[in-house]
């Protein structure tokens, strides 16, 4: 039997499309239904909260997570992703190649988990469960939701890290919805660890207001959901920050 989106404390953002604030460092997932297509956006910090993502869209859905679709590789967005078992797996490109066993890429989101407070033996578990991307988005991608509704995967260049993928909803009768990762951040000042790339980061913002345009919903990869001139004047922020000029 299927449930609203209330009824799990998800947020319904417009027709088959919610998401919901993830306990601990406020990440957003994102589901998007379509006809024959289930999509999550991101899958949570740990195997155990991917577990509790796949179960709540099993619920509203009906049926399992057909697509994943991974904004960026950080920990708290990738580290539940072998939780969806057969899921098409989509992600910005090179991000496959961080994932690869007994490579760098692999410790060095175990260590940074560690860091951030997740349990050790949860992190190497995830770290070592890290599943292949076989689809890895160099421009954009589309996927057909039926009954008039797409999705839009796009690379929108390096900012918050070398890898980030935004994801645009399109559903007739509803505002466009732009799942943004953490090149936005609502609930706290951006933040630039050691693979962001501060010089693009406000191009990649201009990049995301092109795909969403002035009214769509904009989702932030932590904090609530934004507006576009929330968007510009992060935009304009970072660049202040980094020292980029238009």
């Amino acid at each position: 039997m299927t449930v609203t989106w209330e009824e799990l404390g998800w947020e319904r953002l417009a027709g088959g499309v919610g998401r919901c604030r993830l306990p601990g460092w406020d990440c957003t997932a994102g589901l998007v239904l379509g006809a024959d297509t289930v999509l999550m956006v991101d899958a949570g910090s740990s195997l155990a909260e991917g577990a509790r993502l796949r179960e709540a869209a099993r619920r509203l859905a009906g049926r399992r997570v057909t697509h994943l679709a991974l904004t960026h590789p950080h920990f708290d967005h990738v580290f539940g992703a072998a939780a969806f078992e057969d899921a098409e797996v989509y992600g910005a490109a090179g991000t496959g190649a961080l994932f690869a066993p007994g490579g760098q890429g692999r410790e060095a989101l175990r260590a940074d988990a560690v860091a951030e407070g997740l349990d050790a033996r949860a992190a190497r578990a995830a770290a070592d469960a890290l599943v292949p991307v076989p689809h890895e988005i160099g421009d954009a991608c589309g996927l057909d939701l039926g009954d008039g509704g797409r999705v839009l995967l796009a690379d929108v260049g390096s900012g918050h890290s070398g890898h980030d993928l935004a994801v645009l909803v399109l559903v007739p009768g509803s505002p466009a919805v732009v799942f943004c990762g953490d090149l936005v951040e609502e609930s706290g000042d951006p933040q630039a660890g050691p693979d962001a790339v501060p010089e693009r980061w406000p191009a990649a913002l201009d990049r995301l207001l092109e795909l969403g345009g002035a009214d769509a919903l904009y989702v932030p990869g932590h904090g609530a959901v934004v507006d576009a001139g929330f968007v510009r004047a992060q935009r304009d922020a970072l660049a202040a920050r980094f020292g980029v000029s238009r």
